[in-house]
């Protein structure tokens, strides 16, 4: 039995996918024209079932041997499931049917980039670009070839002519960003972006990444600016008024801020990233109950978000809660124990709770992971001092010196420590180390042992530098 069927409307498409179902109930043999196929096939990759999709490319192939459209769909669902193979093998048969049909070539890139075969993929979107009516996609192939091998200036370059022929590609506008984020090169950016802007004033896209690009040099107000651009434009714009409201933190405008994020939940459901932020604005508000509420929305929606349950802990430590916070401390550290800013306040919570050798330990883990933090190594050489551990002292500050040779405040302390252990020729080599370094700091060494300001050794040598200065 044979009957056929087109597709068109959407009613129309579902009567053939009834109609192909019923044929596979039944074991019998339908035909359908190329255009009925084209929609059964669109049916079940719109339903992510390329299984199902492929038998009906297979039908289709059946009926219609010459039609390359099928062969395509064929190698491009089998390279949906990594099948990459066959893939290659249905574009070589639909080679032969159609040589010069440019998406045989484009497809073939990218099944062999997926390859890793980057040379025979070049070669092939190069080829494609002879034939294929639709040239700004294999620019656009080309530069996430490039961006696979990490060259992303090259990337760059195909982005910006497959935007020359489409200046309205926004995945293209987006993946430009990033090669520009990638290669450090946001004043590039803010021009390209400034320029395009100059076209496209309407392009929302194009004012986001200008916004971005102005975030990351620190310029808060300009990419305020550029978002609220974005946003003119795009009413419902969510990442723009994410993004504003994280330029408005970093101006210290957390007022602002929340109300910014409230609203994206105008334009998308609340996520644990926009109550993290929020949580994070109550907490330098000081506003600690409101702060715990919004960082528990956090890990409701979202249980392995670490800095939300940080947070948590952040606010029962302002409240003095130390034990409690310690909990959340610990949840955080479970989801990310390389992040120093966690060690560093299970390091001041344990000492808090006079738990001084955990204390010792966890700061060693923050020094370890983060040994530029000036203050982790103060404080935890403090924690020697005070047990009159002065040996210890002076050997983590030794070690903090040989990281940060530059810094005088160690310099400083040392110098206490030492005059502390009866060492003052060696605290008076360091102390003119520091004073050499920065003499307006010398302050340090008095606020931490205020009786070496009657030592009259110590007052003219800091005279001495500070006349020289």
């Amino acid at each position: 039995m044979e009957e056929e069927f087109e597709f068109g409307s959407p009613e129309e498409q579902k009567q053939s996918v009834d109609r192909y179902e019923e044929m596979i109930r039944n074991d019998d043999q339908y035909f359908f024209d190329s255009t009925a196929f084209e929609g059964i096939i669109e049916y079940y990759i719109d339903k992510n079932d390329p299984i199902k999709a492929l038998q009906v490319v297979d039908y289709a192939i059946n009926q219609h041997p010459y039609a390359t459209s099928f062969l395509l769909k064929k190698a491009q669902l089998l390279a949906s499931i990594q099948q990459f193979d066959a893939a290659l093998a249905s574009l070589e048969k639909a080679e032969l049917l159609e040589p010069s049909e440019g998406d045989i070539h484009l497809i073939k890139g990218s099944v062999l980039a997926s390859l890793g075969s980057y040379k025979e993929a070049e070669d092939a979107f190069l080829y494609a670009l002879s034939y294929a009516e639709n040239k700004e996609e294999v620019y656009y192939q080309l530069s996430g070839l490039y961006q696979i091998q990490g060259d992303y200036n090259k990337a760059i370059t195909f982005l910006k002519k497959s935007l020359e022929m489409n200046m309205e590609n926004q995945d293209a506008l987006y993946e430009l960003a990033f090669c520009y984020d990638i290669l450090d090169k946001q004043e590039e950016s803010i021009l390209f972006y400034s320029q395009y802007i100059d076209n496209e004033p309407y392009s929302y896209a194009a004012w986001y990444n200008l916004g971005n690009a102005y975030h990351k040099l620190t310029r808060f107000e300009e990419a305020i600016d550029a978002y609220d651009y974005a946003i003119l434009i795009k009413e419902n714009f969510a990442s723009a008024y994410f993004n504003k409201g994280n330029a408005l933190v970093n101006l210290d405008k957390y007022s602002e801020a929340i109300l910014v994020y409230k609203q994206t939940f105008e334009y998308e459901p609340p996520n644990a990233d926009t109550y993290c932020a929020m949580g994070e604005c109550y907490e330098k508000l000081e506003q600690m109950d409101t702060a715990r509420d919004y960082y528990k929305k956090a890990v409701k929606l979202d249980n392995t978000m670490a800095d939300a349950w940080f947070g948590i802990g952040v606010t029962l430590d302002f409240e003095e809660r130390y034990f409690e916070s310690l909990h959340f401390y610990k949840k955080a550290l479970e989801i990310d124990d390389e992040n120093p800013d966690y060690w560093f306040a299970i390091a001041d919570a344990r000492y808090k709770l006079g738990q001084i050798e955990e204390s010792e330990t966890a700061y060693g883990k923050v020094v370890e992971l983060n040994p530029t933090d000036i203050e982790a190594w103060l404080d935890f050489s403090s924690i020697y001092f005070e047990q009159k551990k002065y040996e210890e002292a002076i050997e983590t500050m030794s070690e903090a010196i040989k990281c940060n040779p530059e810094s005088a405040e160690l310099y400083y302390r040392l110098v206490a420590y030492l005059f502390a252990n009866g060492q003052y020729n060696d605290a008076l080599n360091f102390l003119e180390l520091g004073l050499a370094i920065s003499p307006d700091k010398h302050y340090i060494l008095f606020d931490y042992l205020p009786q070496l300001q009657g030592n009259q050794i110590i007052v003219d040598i800091i005279k001495k530098y500070s006349s020289d200065k």
